[in-house]
């Protein structure tokens, strides 16, 4: 009994060292490629441009008072602008949507010529009125629907400014009188999309964005000036909603993260 228990012993050593001779040497196994996963959380500024429209309820009042000369009608006007601006985000998670979050605070401003008609209706007088630039500070927030590109609503305050305008008789086309430049504020909603670029596979921070915008400004009344420059008690009232879609190239200065390993 010993004997068999001792030539099984020395099968079973024996066919251990055969396996284990025909077994490949160890490979040696790099750790995980580190690399750093995407952050919204930073900096940026951008530029652009896009077209804009505006629409006001425009009256003829007697200033003074205030008393109407002519029923309230719908003017309006439309054109292009450039826009730059910044801002900062922050990145977070969002538990409700499953999904990353992004918030946000910014101010931008806008430049160029959104041009339309205001009227005088009582004296059949017309001419052309521009919004020439305008202002916003405001927030956003948005979700992440891929690791670089965000969808986003906004809103915030806002102001614009309108050239003054000749106004000139509608039939003969004789210039008549004028009316002053003005300042209005108000407030301002709207959103839009943003995504990485990564143009030439070597600049990371480079994203583009598009915007729709839709603002609502307070009544102006503006009073008429004779060409000599005599004010009136005669004039015109003027109540803008500027709406404006955009696209602006962005620049992040913080587009990393937190290193993780990458299997």
């Amino acid at each position: 009994m010993k004997k068999l228990l001792l030539a099984l012993t020395a099968v079973a050593a024996f066919t251990g060292s055969a396996v284990a001779a025909d077994l490949p040497a160890r490979t040696y196994t790099k750790a995980p490629a580190m690399v750093p996963t995407p952050s919204w959380t930073g900096f940026y500024l951008f530029g652009g441009g896009g077209y804009g429209l505006w629409d006001a309820n425009n009256a003829s009042v007697v200033v003074p008072t205030g008393f109407g000369l002519s029923n309230t009608q719908k003017m309006g006007g439309d054109g292009y602008f450039g826009t730059v601006g910044g801002g900062y985000d922050w990145q977070f998670n969002a538990p409700v949507f499953n999904a990353a979050a992004v918030f946000g605070v910014f101010a931008d401003g806008q430049f160029g010529s959104i041009r339309g008609t205001i009227q005088d209706q009582a004296f059949l007088l017309s001419g052309r009125e521009s919004d020439r630039t305008n202002w916003a500070v405001g927030a956003r927030v948005g979700l992440l629907v891929a690791p670089t590109v965000l969808s986003y609503v906004n809103g915030g305050y806002s102001g614009a400014n309108f050239s003054g305008a000749t106004l000139a008789n509608n039939f003969t086309g004789t210039a008549f009188s004028t009316t002053p430049s003005f300042t209005r504020n108000g407030w301002f909603a709207g959103g839009g999309v943003e995504n990485q670029l990564n143009l030439f596979g070597s600049s990371p921070g480079w994203f583009m964005k598009t915007e729709y915008r839709v603002a609502e400004y307070g009544k102006a009344t503006l009073a008429e000036s004779t060409l000599g420059g005599v004010v009136t008690p005669f004039g015109v009232t003027f109540s803008p909603i500027v709406q404006t879609v955009s696209t602006s190239l962005v620049y992040r200065f913080n587009w990393t993260g937190p290193v993780v390993a990458k299997y």
